[in-house]
């Protein structure tokens, strides 16, 4: 039996605005329980929603950004259901009118590039959050989320594996990011995702899907969505039915168990929200947005390969996050080599920044530092050798490049009236090497320019080093 998974995402991205969505309470994360849920995302009687107009803003951005369409008229309603972390007993979300429909992501599979559908993305309030910890047995309830904006990124079912599925949403979330929709934290559950999955035979209808909800990490993805497609394929294979269900992902057990049977839309209960009139988004205020865009991650690593010369892999590890891609921008304009500022920020900067855990925006050295580095590298002043001491200092607090060359004598020696005496020192210490060198072991040549690297303290200039040694020896 050939059976094909196909799998669906539902991404719940949290908007970076500072109020909910429909009321002036805070979105901040880490308040105490409780302590950020007003009268209106409690439902209390006589109180009234009025949608946050920068939930739109963020919205359309996402739309343009994706290719979409975006909706001239959208509107809202309620989704009725019953569970502890739901205070008004409904939610308030798009169903029927969209703001943003029918867009597409690119991934890169191992077959190339692979568009990934993308059904709607529509704006709804957040739920609470059960805690089931230190309540000794019992559940407790913390609404500060409750009405925390989202946006609810509905791709097609396009995804064939867990591999996709997590490119997928690595696509996604850095779009987000990038675009400033959302801070994307996803251990603070900015952004979650619902992996909807179910296996068939090509040519068959769709089997009985199942949907693993909430889960927080791309690891955590991948391995829920392989666990799901072991289940279900096991089941199938032993003649048994896959029961549409919600499901849960247990990362201490690395498996899903069942949460709850998986509603369908007349089990919700969906109506107009009465409280809420449609909302309508003119054309010129989505030309606006459009003009307020920021250059999109594919075109920036386009523009980096095209007109800085840099590799694909280059280009496309630069422009990972937008703050790593304006920071690598800045240097290579003032150090005045993209390649080289490339190297450096690739290997050193983000070497150094994932041995202390750190992201770009807390980067110990400035972009402006770092092109001090690079210009003393050009004009030959220190070697890439010393180059790397530099940078350490700076790393560890020093002002800038030429503070750090001056204070600890790092400038390096060049000139044959300098270099050569130390030339002929070396050669004259190692007769052997030289006897060796001669009779056709060429590869000598590196020997002898170590030791006068070794000499100077890295100090000379490697290319005249060379140049002299090879000069003596021939």
């Amino acid at each position: 039996m050939s059976l094909t998974p196909v799998i669906g995402l539902e991404i719940h991205v949290q908007l970076s605005t500072r109020s909910k969505i429909f009321s002036g309470a805070s979105t901040a994360f880490g308040a105490p329980a409780n302590s950020q849920a007003c009268a209106v995302d409690l439902g209390m009687p006589g109180v009234l929603p009025v949608v946050n107009a920068e939930v739109y803003q963020k919205a359309i951005r996402f739309g343009l950004a994706i290719g979409a369409h975006i909706a001239p008229r959208s509107s809202f309603d309620r989704k009725n259901y019953f569970y502890p972390d739901l205070p008004k007993g409904y939610q308030i979300t798009q169903l029927a009118e969209p703001i943003v429909e029918h867009g597409t992501v690119e991934i890169e599979t191992d077959d190339g590039t692979k568009v990934i559908r993308v059904l709607r993305a529509h704006l709804e309030e957040d739920a609470g959050k059960s805690l089931h910890e230190d309540f000794q047995g019992h559940t407790g309830v913390d609404l500060n989320r409750a009405g925390t904006p989202l946006i609810e990124v509905v791709s097609e079912p396009d995804l064939a594996s867990a591999d996709e599925a997590v490119a997928y949403a690595r696509a996604v979330h850095r779009l987000v990011q990038w675009l400033d929709v959302s801070d994307g934290n996803m251990a603070e559950g900015s952004f979650r995702c619902d992996a909807n999955v179910s296996l068939h035979e090509p040519g068959t209808p769709l089997g009985t899907r199942t949907e693993t909800k909430n889960v927080n990490s791309f690891r955590f993805l991948e391995r829920a969505i392989n666990y799901e497609i072991r289940r279900q394929r096991k089941l199938i294979e032993a003649g048994e039915v896959v029961v549409q269900e919600t499901r849960l992902y247990d990362p201490d057990k690395d498996e899903t168990r069942p949460m709850r049977s998986k509603e369908t839309s007349k089990d919700y209960r969906y109506f107009p929200e009465p409280d809420l009139l449609p909302v309508e988004v003119t054309g010129s205020a989505v030309d606006a947005i459009r003009k307020a865009m920021p250059e999109l991650p594919g075109d920036r690593c386009d523009r980096f390969a095209v007109e800085l010369g840099l590799s694909a892999d280059d280009a496309a590890t630069l422009t990972a996050s937008r703050a790593l891609a304006d920071y690598f921008e800045s240097v290579a304009e003032r150090a005045g080599d993209a390649r080289l500022a490339a190297n450096w920020v690739r290997v050193e900067l983000l070497g150094a920044l994932n041995r202390e855990g750190l992201d770009i925006s807390a980067s110990p050295v400035s972009a402006e530092q770092l092109a001090g580095v690079l210009l003393r590298i050009s004009d030959n002043t220190i070697s890439g050798k010393i180059a790397k001491t530099v940078f350490e200092a700076l790393w560890q607090g020093a002002d800038s490049a030429d503070a750090v060359i001056e204070a600890q004598g790092l400038k390096q020696m060049s000139g044959g009236d300098t270099i050569a005496p130390i030339v002929d020192e070396v050669i004259a210490a190692n007769p052997r090497q030289v006897e060796q060198y001669q009779g056709g072991k060429t590869k000598l040549l590196g020997f002898f320019v170590g030791q006068v690297m070794k000499l100077t303290q890295g100090k000379a200039n490697p290319q005249e080093v060379n140049a002299l040694v090879k000069a003596r020896l021939d």
